[in-house]
């Protein structure tokens, strides 16, 4: 049987990828050929014709050392520095022994100087490796909340997520109808066509449409998407964590010695509740999703929290963006380092 996922998300670049016997991936001269060819790094008409002959060298041959005196020669100092941190870049994610492997050392790290870019294009990868095999397409399309921003609005008591760039781009055409409305800022263009919202009926649809980011999510109580999201989290801490964890929606706050932000809004809302402060109510409104994880394994979990779920919430910021990042699920877990009180 084809695997269910080979499909979904050829945007990425899996294609460019090698499989481990454990399912981690390996980056191919593909892959940086991938790279080498975004907007970011294909030379200008106006570059100097050392920096064309750089990108042409590394096309031909993606991991080649490049020296100093060479980053030296081109004559832009921008195209200088954009250089030395790709290059600095790929040679952080080639020293380790997946891409899996780069990610969590590159947020154990410090990331600063590192393009955004760069990070959303290998945890794109990183989480298309977490999903690979998984056949519900609302885990999928909540899975893509890991690597690109979204969009939040509540329409006709569903609990919308839609992509922010298509949000934008559709605005921008003022193709977007009345659930677009809700989903841009104010000020927008009057819409003309509505967004999809991903659903039982279109779902068979979404392996097609994967690259588009162009189906919204409903994560509403009760809604296939609230549970995709829990499924997507479980997915992608077991593959990168390698932890087996059930992760369950809940509508409130019941019990939480450990509460999880899944994005800054949800982190700084959570530290208030966690220290007993008063957080105003249209704060907490914008808490859009809860889940309780439990630990199948308890040996490393902290004493503090055996015993009792982690609470995950995350939130919409004051201009409804949700910018969830996994690397808070590799600081914020509450788990012992491997080999730790054992």
């Amino acid at each position: 049987m084809p695997d269910p996922g080979a499909d979904r998300w050829v945007a990425s670049g899996h294609i460019f990828c090698d499989p481990t016997p454990e399912g981690r991936l390996l980056a191919t001269p593909g892959l940086w050929r991938a790279f080498l060819a975004r907007p970011e790094l294909v030379p200008p008409a106006e570059a100097c014709a050392a920096e064309r002959r750089l990108h042409a060298s590394l096309l031909s041959e993606p991991l080649r050392p490049v020296a100093a005196p060479e980053i030296g020669a081109l004559e832009d100092a921008d195209a200088q520095e954009n250089w030395q941190v790709f290059l600095r870049f790929r040679d952080q994610v080639a020293a380790q022994p997946s891409l899996e492997a780069a990610w969590l050392a590159l947020y154990a790290g410090d990331v600063r100087g590192v393009p955004p870019l760069f990070l959303q294009m290998l945890t794109h990868l990183v989480a298309y490796a977490a999903m690979a095999g998984e056949p519900d397409a609302f885990a999928w399309r909540a899975a893509e909340c890991l690597f690109r921003t979204q969009r939040a609005a509540i329409h006709q008591g569903a609990l919308l997520l839609a992509d922010e760039e298509v949000v934008d781009a559709r605005a921008a055409d003022g193709d977007l109808g009345a659930l677009g409305r809700l989903l841009t800022e104010a000020g927008a263009p009057p819409p003309t066509v509505e967004l999809e919202v991903l659903s039982e009926t279109n779902a068979d649809g979404y392996p097609a449409r994967s690259d588009a980011h162009d189906l919204a999510l409903d994560i509403a109580e009760g809604r296939p998407g609230q549970r995709g999201l829990a499924r997507a989290l479980e997915r992608f801490i077991g593959h990168v964590l390698g932890e087996v964890v059930s992760i369950a929606a809940v509508p409130v706050i019941a019990d939480a010695p450990w509460i999880l932000g899944l994005d800054a809004e949800a982190t700084r809302i959570g530290n208030a509740l966690w220290r007993g402060e008063a957080v105003a109510q249209a704060e907490l409104a914008r808490i859009l999703w809860l889940g309780e994880l439990r630990f199948a394994e308890g040996s490393r979990v902290l004493p503090r929290a055996q015993g009792r779920p982690v609470v995950l919430a995350l939130a919409m910021d004051p201009a409804q963006r949700v910018r969830l990042k996994p690397q808070n699920l590799v600081a914020g877990l509450p788990l012992m380092a491997r080999g730790e009180g054992i």
